[in-house]
């Protein structure tokens, strides 16, 4: 049975069971993605050689995946407010399981991008849920520790996976890293349906924005596929000029279509919130600089450092172990203090682990080399991730958390999407040269000054975002024939047409 939004007493305290059940099952779920994603980025140089992909082909079994997820992330929002967090959060984890296998049996490049492709889908679906089902089920007291606890779990996987997928491609195939998916969708789905509450949003009807999630499907497409293809054929081939050409177009149209709609996936007037706008241009260019910086630097250890697969995987593991010990705590202190502090420092934190990554090269120990750059980058991701997102779900309504989530996923998704295409295609990264340690050298250390700069803007925007006073007045925003209150950071109470205020 799906229930609407829970009053105020019948919410989840932290600590409790119940609570422990719903974050294992909500953890278990995204961890399952972030798992992969770890692990397939310490499989890339295996599955270049087997299935003989050049940087394009590694760039689109990672982009692949990233597309879908971007492009029908805020639909997945939308459609879990309406059907029910917890159901489509389940058919997410099932979706995502089917895929996997899809990929682990693919004979070519080809059907494995399109394994990808299928696991974006399930991603999309899974992903904007289990942080709406948090925001709905806890007290409000509660949500910051929530969501820390729910990014250090999460942060398990990501540990667990350079091992387990490193161990499995050095020891056995690479194939077995997606078949690894099965027993934990399997685990999540009988956790969810037993332990998590299924809640709606009862105020959402209206059509599905199917064109919306069309032309930011294609816009989202064209740009990756013209930034990608740039590498090998140039910007002046026709193919490029006209796939960056239809992806602009697309975009831009996206744009005019939300603003006209009656019920956008992308409703406008959630961006009159200063906090919550900032909140997703810091997501655009941390994100877009970790995306890049994950997937060149365990290519990098491997093929230039000669690193193996699971020795690769596992040089990043203090990043993830922060990550696992202190979330909780950040997320605890950006709740008593504001995220403005902390979701500045981290980024500039970000920025250096960048830098000190131009001191891996050819020849140099871990200890002196690797390590500092990731105990540094490690300890920027703890000061900024878990902020980020109490602060992106606090911003709205507790009925909007769906479409909050939703959209600060598709901005981070569509970062690294666009910013994997881009920064190689920047610093030189084409071909086959990521398997020319001396070339990949160069622009591997191009690639790490662009993503320091990234960072270091994402403290900078932080800085002069969040410390912006929201107004007392709830101004209506117009979005195509309706009219929708500004949103506020403390959520709102008193929007007039809004259940609070009833």
């Amino acid at each position: 049975m799906v229930d609407a939004q829970p009053e105020e007493s019948d919410r989840i305290a932290f600590g409790t069971a119940r609570a422990r059940w719903v974050l294992a099952a909500t953890a278990l779920g995204s961890g399952m993605a972030f798992l992969d994603g770890t692990v397939v980025n310490v499989a890339l140089p295996a599955m270049g050689k087997d299935l003989n992909a050049g940087i394009a082909g590694l760039q689109w079994i990672i982009n692949g995946y990233m597309l879908m997820l971007a492009s029908l992330i805020l639909l997945s929002g939308s459609l879990g407010d309406r059907l029910g967090r917890r159901r489509l959060f389940v058919v997410g984890v099932i979706w995502f399981a089917v895929a996997s296998v899809v990929c682990a049996v693919a004979p070519t490049l080809g059907v494995m991008i399109a394994g990808r492709v299928l696991q974006g889908v399930g991603g999309a679906l899974l992903t904007p849920g289990s942080l709406a089902i948090l925001q709905t089920s806890f007290r409000h007291s509660d949500r910051g520790k929530a969501v820390g606890a729910w990014s250090g779990l999460t942060s398990v996987a990501a540990a667990i996976g350079p091992f387990v997928g490193g161990y499995l491609v050095d020891s056995g195939s690479w194939r077995w890293i997606f078949l690894i998916n099965l027993p934990l969708a399997l685990v999540t789905v009988l956790v969810a349906m037993r332990h998590v509450p299924d809640t709606r949003d009862e105020t959402s009807t209206g059509k599905l924005d199917i064109n919306g999630a069309i032309l930011a499907s294609v816009g989202l497409a064209g740009l990756t596929y013209g930034l990608i293809s740039a590498g090998d054929r140039g910007f002046g081939d026709a193919t490029v000029l006209a796939s960056l050409v239809i992806g602009v177009v697309a975009l831009a149209v996206f744009v005019e279509v939300e603003r006209r709609s009656s019920h956008p996936m992308l409703p406008p007037g959630i961006f009159a919130n200063v906090r919550f706008t900032g909140a997703n241009l810091v997501t655009v260019v941390v994100y877009g600089a970790l995306g890049t910086a994950t997937f060149l630097v365990v290519v990098y250890l491997q093929t230039g450092l000669g690193y193996s697969a699971i020795g690769a995987g596992a040089a990043l593991l203090p990043m993830t172990l922060l990550m696992l010990t202190l979330s909780g705590y950040a997320g605890g202190l950006a709740d008593r203090i504001g995220p403005r502090i902390p979701m500045t420092i981290g980024p500039f934190l970000m920025a250096v682990g960048f830098l000190l990554m131009l001191r891996i090269k050819p020849g140099a120990g871990y200890v002196s080399a690797v390590l500092p750059a990731v105990l540094v980058l490690g300890l920027g991701l703890v000061s900024t991730v878990a902020p980020l997102t109490a602060t992106v779900l606090s911003s709205v309504e507790d009925h909007h958390a769906g479409i909050a989530s939703g959209v600060n996923n598709a901005v981070a998704r569509s970062a690294q999407l666009i910013s994997v295409a881009a920064i190689p295609l920047a610093a030189g990264i084409t071909g086959d040269s990521y398997r020319d340690p001396g070339a990949f050298s160069d622009g591997f250390t191009m690639a790490m000054w662009i993503s320091a700069a990234l960072a270091a803007a994402g403290g900078v925007l932080a800085w002069v975002t969040l410390g912006v006073r929201q107004p007392s007045l709830k101004v209506p925003v117009l979005v195509g024939s309706h009219r929708h209150c500004a949103l506020e950071s403390p959520p709102l109470s008193n929007c007039p047409g809004t259940k609070a205020s009833r």
